[in-house]
């Protein structure tokens, strides 16, 4: 009887903030791990979501996107980015075509990673031939780009052929997760991420990037998920929009991420949230590694 062969890798996709980086991955494995909204800079931390089969385990890392950091909560975003292509087996850089391409800076430090990479142009479904065509043209001029793909992760077209590239370079070897496993966060993290998913869609201007997170409590009963949660502002000003005139803002983003979570978790939730302030969060190191973000 022949041994079956194992593959089992790393897929890092890096790209620019709106190149539908975490709608691509959620496509890929089938299911909605990272948030997803119409806002930049959306995803914060680095976020694993695993594509299992009997004969191989994709592990597919996304990341926020490439911005210039202003502060120190976008520096830490940058470093799960750099940390992404440290050890990753297959890279693959992703591009709207509608939008700015993926900087100079870090092609170049894609190209010293050594890694096999694949150009992906995305949103076709609503982009002009010629825009593709532009793109195509670009992704010649690197001698490091190994294939290239067009795909619309939010249609899952062509993410069937991209999937068979990524599997040409994947290396034979053992998983590295339980193939029940399909990502490496707990429910808890889904819980925050679920939440601050509803702050993007319901708040405008700088509040949702003011905010943070934090699940203080997550009880698991037969039933029901008792959940407990802070969300993190800045200023005593944005506490009052997060809460709304008597509280109706608050209580309608309550209402939608305890949705969420009920169809993400399969069960009921109860979910009490309050609203504190923490002067400067997003630029003090100390809070940033108490919220996760320094490894």
């Amino acid at each position: 009887m022949n041994e079956v062969i194992h593959k089992s890798g790393f897929v890092s996709i890096i790209g620019k903030p709106n190149a539908g980086k975490s709608t691509l991955m959620n496509a890929l494995v089938g299911e909605k791990l990272s948030i997803v909204t119409h806002k930049a800079q959306t995803t914060r931390h680095r976020i694993f979501g695993i594509l299992n089969s009997p004969d191989f385990q994709i592990v597919f890392s996304d990341t926020p996107g490439i911005i210039t950091p202003n502060y120190e909560l976008q520096k830490s975003m940058m470093k799960f980015v750099s940390y992404s292509l440290e050890d990753a087996d297959v890279i693959i850089c992703l591009t709207d075509p509608t939008t700015d391409r993926i900087d100079a800076e870090m092609l170049e430090r894609i190209k010293k990673s050594n890694v096999p990479t694949i150009f992906v142009t995305n949103k076709i479904d609503l982009a002009t031939i010629q825009q593709v065509a532009d793109l195509e043209a670009w992704y010649k001029t690197f001698e490091f780009a190994f294939e290239t793909c067009h795909v619309s992760a939010l249609k899952t077209q062509n993410t069937d052929k991209l999937l068979e590239m990524i599997l040409a370079h994947i290396p034979v070897h053992p998983a590295y997760f339980n193939k029940e496993d399909l990502t490496d966060k707990p429910e808890r993290f889904f819980a925050s991420e679920i939440i601050r998913e509803k702050i993007f869609m319901n708040y405008r201007q700088e509040i949702p990037y003011s905010c943070e997170v934090i699940i203080t409590g997550f009880k698991e009963k037969k039933d029901m998920n008792v959940v407990s949660a802070e969300i993190i502002v800045e200023r005593d000003s944005q506490k009052g929009i997060i809460i709304g005139p008597k509280g109706e803002m608050l209580k309608k983003v309550g209402i939608e991420a305890r949705q969420t979570m009920e169809e993400f978790f399969g069960k009921k939730v109860f979910l009490e949230t309050h609203v504190k302030v923490i002067k400067d969060w997003r630029s003090n190191p100390n809070q940033l590694r108490k919220f996760g973000y320094e490894q």
